[in-house]
């Protein structure tokens, strides 16, 4: 491999994060870190962390979370309601930190000024009241991934509108099935009701010109005709390029018949890429990765997304778990995550890395994707996140299953935010 001059700091970071393990925890400690749910998740967590705790004395265990994010945070305010010391890391999602504020512990005094190297706007989201609740883990964004070979095989170009996108899509589902794939798509998504969905609808809205549900000022915006319009668009996929599954489907669902070669375009983070690349994958070398599309009069729109590292307060080790957090957010890590799993790094210096562009192309072209995404409506709505996000799903929902058309679900999702709004964000 290549060393790049960051790599001197990033093994100072990975080497003070030791240090800060072995002096804050004399006796070894049993540590137990949250890992995502699907398989790169569990394989580029657990390794790391468990290959850490061998070099300094302790013992690492896994918890796997559940896959939704929504049931992941319901297990999490249950656990951290009964102050249960079961989860030491625990792995929080980029709209989490000011649901979860009063059960993390502050980072500062055991990061050694790391996060100054991370993305300013991560650490920003991150940082509540001056207390930093959770270290940059990995950044996401929305992205379209597509069948290259299908692609040239049909004559079309990469889809810059979902109107393009659309009518590819039909193209070669048509094609495909007629050529003897029956249960080929044109195009897959999460549609399922939880907070992928929110993802999903937060991009078409906002590549439509249609807001992003509440302002910054906490004004509620989503009741127009481009929001209502870009449901009513996402609606019209069902059951023409996008099969009536996907109303339950959420990311490993998608990836599971895109990976298989049974679909078109898939709508995913970037953790697909490495897996639709390995070598048991009967896509790999025929894929291609691009910015969403664009709505009519909008622009391109990708939720932001990501994971944090953070500590439990009821830790029974906080030091030697923030040891951990520090190590497995690291340059080094990260690096490593991103070459071997296509993790985007959260530090920028890492997109200038040779040996993670050889490995992940897109990231250097898509740069611009991770830096510009789209935000939910985290930070300004507060405690009332979950809410608000709940009941934007289920209004997307409604529209997509064919219950309400765009305008009448827009209409009754204002009138929800304005009730939970009222109760104070």
């Amino acid at each position: 491999m290549q060393t790049t001059s960051f790599s001197i700091a990033a093994r100072l970071t990975a080497a003070l994060a030791t240090a800060i393990g072995i002096a804050g925890a004399a006796q070894a400690a049993t540590l137990t870190i949250s890992c995502g749910s699907n398989a790169a998740d569990l394989k580029f967590c657990a390794g790391f962390a468990e290959r850490w705790g061998k070099a300094n004395g302790h013992e690492v265990r896994i918890w796997s979370a559940p896959a939704s994010s929504t049931d992941n945070l319901a297990l999490l305010r249950q656990q951290f309601a009964a102050r249960s010391s079961d989860i030491d890391v625990v792995m929080i999602d980029i709209v989490w930190p000011g649901v979860l504020k009063d059960h993390l512990v502050d980072l500062k005094p055991y990061s050694g000024g790391a996060e100054a190297r991370h993305f300013p706007a991560i650490v920003a989201n991150n940082t509540i009241g001056g207390k930093l609740l959770g270290m940059p883990w990995f950044v996401d964004a929305g992205l379209l991934y597509y069948r290259k070979d299908l692609l040239d095989k049909y004559r079309l170009a990469v889809p810059k509108t979902w109107n393009a996108l659309a009518a590819a899509a039909k193209q070669i589902q048509d094609g495909e099935r007629a050529a003897g794939s029956p249960d080929f798509h044109g195009y897959v998504f999460q549609g399922k009701a939880y907070e992928g969905l929110s993802c999903n609808a937060l991009e078409w809205i906002a590549s439509f010109g249609g807001g992003r549900i509440v302002d910054e000022s906490g004004r509620i915006t989503i009741n127009n005709p481009r929001a209502a319009k870009a449901l009513d668009t996402a609606a019209g996929w069902l059951g023409s390029i996008s099969p009536p599954g996907v109303l339950n489907h959420a990311e490993e669902d998608a990836r599971g018949i895109w990976q298989t070669g049974n679909a078109a375009f898939m709508r995913n983070w970037p953790y697909a890429w490495s897996l639709a690349q390995a070598d048991d994958s009967p896509i790999k070398g025929r894929i291609g990765v691009a910015p969403l599309p664009v709505g009519e009069g909008g622009r391109p729109a990708a939720t932001l997304g990501g994971w944090q590292l953070a500590v439990s307060r009821y830790s029974q080790h906080i030091e030697a778990a923030a040891a951990l957090a520090m190590h497995m957010t690291s340059a080094e890590v990260q690096k490593q995550r991103a070459v071997e799993g296509s993790y985007n790094p959260t530090l920028p210096a890492l997109y200038q890395d040779a040996d993670i562009l050889a490995a992940n192309p897109f990231m250097a072209e898509l740069l611009p994707v991770f830096t510009d995404a789209v935000a939910r409506p985290a930070t300004v709505t507060g405690l009332k996140y979950p809410q608000v996000s709940q009941a934007f799903w289920d209004a997307s929902h409604d529209v997509l299953s064919g219950k309400r058309s765009g305008a009448e679900a827009v209409k009754r999702l204002e009138g929800k935010l304005r009730r939970i709004k009222r109760r104070g964000w």
